[in-house]
């Protein structure tokens, strides 16, 4: 039996985040360009050797990313959006800093902070080249990617060597490389048009010729494989797209180059017999997600193909059952005359580097995980098991840990299970209509029109992440490290009030990641030290493991909460985390539907709404920028999850009455093909992140006609750039168009966690002047 090992990609953060730390220092300018690029060659060198000491018959090239790999592409094919305006021989810049200014934008305004007259520099201050690329979900995952801009202006050439760089580093540390490449009907259908009317498809005739020299160049330098990522294959994709991948890879093959075509995250369906038959080497199918296609793969793909599959979870952190793998893969090898290539589902960008340094991780649940390192051993078990030479040591302990969760006593909680049978049929509905409801929160409230507020944090500083630190080391005493987080916590409300927000939040210094927090507090988390995964750039999370029944022992926010709302006259919202994104955002059990599990959360939360509003909190937040992310990437599976997923938000929310307001908060997605499941989550207001698009996100909620009332975000949190008032009063006259102007809201797309003091006060002093403007125009 003739088997190889293999990965789609790798986690390129760094064990212990070296890359964050060289990117921020790079941005902040105190770590050069040329350190920044030694240390991406020193992570690069260590992933590949990691790759090459487990045994793995290919290292992976073309997964690093300084930010992200469709922003890579965006540069090595060439197409950069003509808007920056980085041909312009005045200001010359290296490939490095337009990538960054792709992906961040550009703050003009540096010096002119409290400018409202928008212009700086020479510049309009919604001058398009100061906006970053738009970013959204990779698929259905939390990780985020800079989204391509297609017009009928878009030209590509090969107009970057850093994946052929790449290449010659590996190859000169003596590996075998295998390349990756996104595919390019991915590429252009992750893209997005910015010409009204424009059919981004209608760039394929010449962007396959620079395909074709791309894979050209990779075979001069002597690499066997390129693996060419098109998971959109998973997706119910228009004919137009379907029909494209024939002719697309017919015109690929004729370089000569070995082609694994990649797919994953969905089952093929009827895209199954079309991929199967692709003029192409090999084909990587998803084994996690489509397990029950994989005897059809294996039937309709030519016998003298590669068939790769999946079988090691890319996504979530438990060990592989071994011999339920190997179940699911001598079959198969038998149907393949002995020849299979093994690898995870996915790449492996999902999951955390290594179990190495959990050394504080419970000792029984960490032999239930394997995360990225741990799958490539996981990867040469399987192999040395199908080649007849098994390692049996570790075979058995792999077949303890299983045993040993399922049968632990840790993971039921019998009062959940209770719960749950027992929950009345109407406990997510309110009491009354929304606007009954509308009628009397606004008696209630007494806000202006055009009312101001921001999404839930403040600024993590230097001092709040210290103390912190210093206190889950057990070098702060709790009453201290709580006496330091109540003066942040008025510090943040005295700073509000002195920018006339109307509505306030207490800023959130006490807590350390939105999902994490909560999960600290609920039983049937458990948290890792080092387990972190990239979401964008630089900014890494570090998801809950959900192993087992979810409840609230505690309350988790009402003192903080209650302390904030004595310190002010003004509405206090309450900040909490929906049930569906500590769901999508944590690593989930395995062993039961995500749908129960999102319920039992959904209690927890509940029984945290309903303390709140005892303690006379009139606003609370219940934020589910997730919910989208959710969605199975097969329309016929929206509707059931959609179901559910709405439902657990209610179960959430509903136990209020009618005075309380429930907000909502929701963040780079597509939201138009969902508005009826959204209004159906009844939320009294909703925002949601529209000024990257301009505005363009809002136009559907329009056309919708959706009925409750919505923060449209007036700028964007995740870059430096101060948006100036008129920029802001441009886009709320935008939404005023298409919503109600009683309905409106006004503020930042999202958290301000990430961003600094001088330039969250600059920014939220525009965004409350552009609200004035508003209610006397």
């Amino acid at each position: 039996m003739t088997v190889h090992t293999h990965i789609l990609g790798f986690p390129r953060i760094g064990a212990a985040r070296e890359l964050k730390v060289a990117l921020e220092g790079h941005w902040r300018g105190e770590v050069s360009e040329a350190a920044l690029e030694a240390t991406g060659k020193q992570l690069r060198a260590r992933h590949w050797a990691l790759q090459k000491d487990a045994g793995l018959d290919y290292v992976t090239v073309g997964d690093f990313a300084f930010y992200d790999q469709m922003a890579n592409h965006i540069q090595l094919l060439g197409c950069e959006p003509a808007r920056f305006n980085f041909d312009a021989p005045q200001s010359p810049q290296s490939p490095l800093s337009r990538y960054f200014k792709m992906a961040r934008g550009e703050d003009t305004h540096a010096a002119h902070a409290g400018c409202t007259h928008g212009h700086a520099n020479g510049h309009h201050d919604h001058d398009a080249s100061n906006y970053a690329l738009e970013m959204t979900k990779w698929f259905d995952t939390n990780y985020h990617y800079l989204v391509p801009e297609f017009s009928p202006l878009t030209r590509f050439s090969l107009d970057s060597s850093r994946l052929f760089d790449e290449v010659a580093e590996a190859q000169a540390l003596g590996h075998q490389v295998k390349a990756a490449l996104i595919g390019p009907l991915t590429f252009l259908w992750l893209g997005k048009e910015k010409t009204p009317g424009f059919n981004r498809l209608s760039l394929l005739e010449q962007l396959l010729p620079v395909y074709g020299a791309l894979l050209d160049r990779l075979k001069q330098q002597g690499v066997a494989w390129v693996q060419v990522d098109e998971p959109i294959l998973g997706l119910d994709l228009p004919n137009a797209w379907r029909s494209a991948f024939e002719s697309t890879y017919w015109q690929l093959n004729q370089v000569g180059i070995n082609i694994l075509l990649a797919t994953y995250f969905s089952p093929l369906e009827e895209n199954l017999s079309l991929t199967c038959r692709l003029p192409v080497a090999g084909l990587h199918v998803d084994g996690i997600r489509a397990q029950h296609e994989l005897v059809s793969v294996t039937d309709w793909l030519p016998a003298h193909k590669v068939l790769s599959i999946g079988i090691v979870d890319g996504r979530n952190i438990w060990r592989t059952d071994l011999d339920a793998a190997l179940a699911v893969l001598q079959p198969l090898a038998a149907r393949r005359n002995g020849h299979l290539w093994l690898a995870p589902s996915c790449s492996l960008l999902h999951a955390p580097f290594s179990l190495a340094g959990e050394t504080g991780l419970d000792g029984e649940i960490k032999t239930w995980l394997a995360f990225a390192t741990e799958k490539l051993t996981e990867l040469s078990l399987l192999k040395a098991a199908l080649e007849n030479h098994p390692d049996t040591t570790s075979l058995a302990i792999s077949r303890l840990a299983i045993a040993g969760r399922r049968a632990s006593r840790r993971v039921h909680r019998p009062a959940v299970a209770q719960r749950l049978q027992t929950l009345a049929p109407s406990a997510d509905r309110r009491a009354s209509s929304f606007p009954q409801r509308q009628a009397m929160q606004r008696a209630r409230l007494q806000l202006p029109n055009f009312p101001t507020t921001t999404i839930g944090s403040f600024p993590q500083t230097t001092a709040i992440r210290a103390a912190r630190a210093r206190y889950k080391r057990g070098e702060l005493a709790t009453a201290e490290y709580e006496t330091q987080m109540r003066a942040e916590i008025a510090h943040a409300v005295g700073r509000q009030e002195a920018l006339g927000l109307d509505v306030l939040v207490h800023g959130e210094a006490e807590r350390n990641d939105m999902v994490e927090y909560f999960g600290e507090q609920l039983d049937g988390f458990i948290f890792t030290r080092l387990g972190w995964v990239q979401s964008y750039g630089s900014r890494c999370v570090k998801p809950p493991i959900i192993y087992g029944d979810v409840q609230r022992p505690a309350a988790m926010t009402v003192a903080w909460t209650v302390h904030a709302q004595s310190l002010t006259q003004k509405p206090m919202k309450g900040m909490l985390t929906g049930p569906i994104t500590i769901l999508q955002w944590s690593f989930v059990r395995d062993d039961q539907p995500r749908a129960k599990t999102a319920q039992q959360i959904a209690l927890a939360i509940r029984d945290e709404v309903a303390d709140l509003e005892t303690a006379g909190i009139g606003i609370i937040q219940i934020d589910e920028p997730a919910l989208r992310e959710g969605l199975p990437l097969r329309r016929s599976q929206w509707d059931a999850y959609l179901d559910w997923a709405t439902r657990a938000f209610r179960i959430a929310a509903a136990v209020v009455k009618d005075t309380t307001q429930i907000h909502t908060h929701m963040c780079y997605a597509q939201f138009n093909d969902i508005l009826p499941q959204i209004a159906a989550m009844d939320a009294d207001v909703i925002t949601i992140e529209t000024s990257r698009s301009d505005m363009e996100l809002l136009t559907g909620f329009g056309q919708f006609q959706y009925p409750n009332e919505i923060g449209p975000g007036v700028y964007d949190i995740h870059s430096p750039r101060i948006p100036a008032t008129l920029d802001m009063v441009r886009l709320l006259q935008k939404a005023s168009a298409v919503i109600p102007p009683a309905n409106l809201w006004v503020n930042p797309d999202c958290g301000l966690k990430t961003r600094n003091w001088a330039e969250t006060e600059a920014a939220l002093k525009n965004m409350v002047d552009a609200a004035r403007q508003m209610r006397v125009a």
